[in-house]
């Protein structure tokens, strides 16, 4: 059998076959290779600064610092509102791998009510979550030493100290100061809406009411930013560079920390308000609502079960009675209803009408009474406003008419805002026919006219109000807007706030307001007046008139008996007044709530104020 042949190699084929091979595998280096060239090109000639960012951004933050805020001082340098270093515990939401596991492990360490942790989950679906968000604050030493030990233990949770409001007289300056609190979603759309949500980037509170509020941008300051270098882990390096904030300015007020706490101790146990103010300029020296509440309640977010306590107080501790309180005004309108009688000569000073102890309209059966059952004879101007006389007032009122009382009363500010420099204040009711008209849909019947005339009716009024238009009578007309700032400071250079005015009352005859004024004068000063008894022995002069507002309707033949009503049925005592006699500096208004008469309940809390006024000076 014949070997089969073995085929010679074709080593030119081959080499041939190995220089393709090669050159389409130098080809896709080469390729491999500008492609390398063209991304390394794009990365760092043509994307630099695109990427040179984002490396930074990962190295490098910008954090907001917050401003400290402005401090709040009564007119003698006393502190109300100071900014106090806290402890609080806090978690960046997004370096969190389980929320519900830290905050359960965490509450085993330190206290932690199921309210806060609630609280937080809340701010954590309102907020970024990578901000910082406070899951407890005001920690105790021991509870930081705690947490500080066992930090490690959680990515995400830090403590961090910063300045807290505190109010260092409690409830003293409540519904004036007002109180702070945590910036909710309400808070933040209304900062978008005035495009000013950028300067509170770092801010966890705003001024929730009363000064606070009002002049939340004059003591919340500017923003300020840092630029710091952060490690993997996202902790602070070092500080790159810094645009320090600006801190609030701080308020100089013109309350006086004494006349406040002499208007608590005279209030204490009742319920009722306390104003003073310099007619002169309308700065107000006491502000003061009772019962009040702690506004520290409220900084760091008041618990459930002390908000509904004080919702539900039959007391009323949220109501500001200085602004909002709407009570009748009683007796304390009628020097203004004299002076508006006088001007538009429906009577003179020296005029007279009997009054039998009642006053009864044309083919009406109804008797209003005068509180002098027996009446008190014949009556001037004069004897009608030192003592009380209300029959002298039913027959003014009816003679004057609902459009003049009602058209002359709003000169002085009655159903309408002061201006005061808070936004919680009522306007309280003046009514007119329009009123009633809108408000019942009935027409303005002669009887309702009567009773205007000792301020009770639809007529409600607010304390702030009563000080205001008392203060419009001893200037003679001028009208001041009543103000708690006094100016504000700034490294330490004082700025002085302008007082403003409102247009003057006019009046045909100027001579009659020292009629009013000397009527006002003698309710004082004689032993007829209604507040002789609070006011004997003092050593400055003073004028002034009692009012009793009735809350109530009694029987036309019926006694009035304050055992037999309830507690909140029972009459206000009111009180306005002013001292010295000639050329006034303090205006006070006082309402006394269920007490009974003003001049029993609510002129001795006028002459405590009084005293003080001017045994320390406040004047000076």
């Amino acid at each position: 059998m014949r070997r089969q042949r073995e085929a010679i190699q074709d080593h030119a084929a081959e080499a041939q076959l190995f220089k393709r091979r090669a050159l389409v595998a130098f080809s896709l280096v080469v390729l491999l290779f500008v492609i390398i060239l063209f991304n390394m090109y794009h990365l760092q000639v043509r994307s630099y600064h695109e990427y040179q960012t984002r490396s930074e951004g990962n190295r490098i933050k910008v954090v907001p610092v917050a401003p400290n805020r402005g401090l709040i001082y009564d007119r003698n340098g006393i502190l109300l509102a100071e900014n106090t270093p806290v402890h609080s515990l806090e978690i960046i939401p997004e370096q969190v791998a389980d929320l519900t596991k830290t905050l359960a492990e965490l509450a085993e360490l330190i206290e932690i009510t199921p309210e806060q942790q609630q609280s937080f989950l809340q701010d954590v679906q309102r907020q970024r979550r990578f901000n910082s968000i406070a899951l407890k604050e005001q920690l105790t030493e021991q509870e930081v030493a705690v947490l500080a030990v066992n930090q490690h233990r959680f990515p995400g949770v830090t403590l961090e100290a910063r300045l807290s409001r505190t109010y260092p007289f409690g409830d003293l300056f409540t519904h004036s100061i007002g109180y702070i609190g945590r910036i909710n979603s309400n808070d933040l759309q209304r900062l978008r809406e005035q495009d000013l949500a950028a300067n509170y980037a770092a801010s966890r509170d705003i001024g929730k009411i009363g000064l606070e509020r009002y002049y939340e941008q004059l003591l919340h300051g500017t923003v300020g930013y840092q630029e710091v270098e952060v490690n993997n882990r996202g902790r602070v390096i070092r500080t790159l560079r810094s645009d320090p904030a600006i801190s609030g300015k701080d308020l100089i007020l013109s309350l006086d920390v004494g006349l406040q706490l002499t208007a608590q101790q005279a209030l204490e146990g009742l319920r009722g308000a306390v104003v003073a103010l310099d007619p002169r300029t309308g700065a107000i020296l006491a502000f003061y609502s009772n019962p009040g509440y702690d506004p520290n309640l409220f900084v760091h977010g008041i618990s459930s079960a002390n908000y509904n306590a004080l919702l539900n107080s039959f007391d009323r501790p949220l109501i500001n009675r200085v602004t909002q309180g709407i009570y009748p005004p009683a007796s304390t309108i009628k020097p203004h209803m004299a002076l508006i009688g006088l001007d538009q000569g429906i009577i003179t000073p020296t005029s007279r009408i009997w009054d039998p102890g009642y006053y009864q309209l044309p083919n009406y059966s109804r008797r209003f009474r005068n509180w002098r059952r027996h009446g008190q004879g014949w009556v001037n101007v004069y004897g009608a406003i030192i003592q009380s006389n209300d029959t002298y007032f039913y027959d003014m009122a009816v003679r004057l008419g609902i459009d003049a009382i009602s058209d002359s009363m709003k000169q002085f500010g009655f159903g309408q805002r002061t201006g005061i420099d808070i936004h919680e204040e009522s306007a309280a009711i003046m009514p007119s026919r329009g009123w009633k008209r809108a408000r019942f849909n009935q027409p303005w019947f002669p009887g309702d006219t009567v009773s205007l005339g000792i301020g009770q009716s639809y007529w409600t009024t607010t304390p702030l109000q009563l000080a205001t238009s008392t203060a419009i009578l001893v200037n003679r007309g001028d009208s001041v807007v009543p103000a708690l700032l006094q100016g504000t400071r700034f490294q330490g250079e004082f700025e002085a706030k302008p007082y403003q005015r409102q247009p003057a009352v006019r009046i045909q005859d100027p001579q009659h307001w020292q009629v009013i004024l000397d009527a006002m004068e003698q309710t004082v000063n004689t032993r007829e007046g209604t507040a002789f008894r609070a006011f004997q022995g003092t050593s400055y002069s003073s004028g002034g008139k009692t009012g009793t507002a009735q809350i109530v309707s009694i029987a036309q033949d019926a006694k009035y008996d304050a055992d037999a009503l309830q507690e909140q049925h029972r009459d206000n005592a009111m009180y306005v007044g002013y001292a010295p006699a000639v050329d006034p500096t303090i205006v006070v208004a006082i309402v006394v709530e269920n007490t009974g008469g003003g001049g029993s309940t609510a002129a001795p809390v006028a002459r405590q104020l009084f005293d003080y006024y001017f045994s320390a000076g406040v004047n000076q």
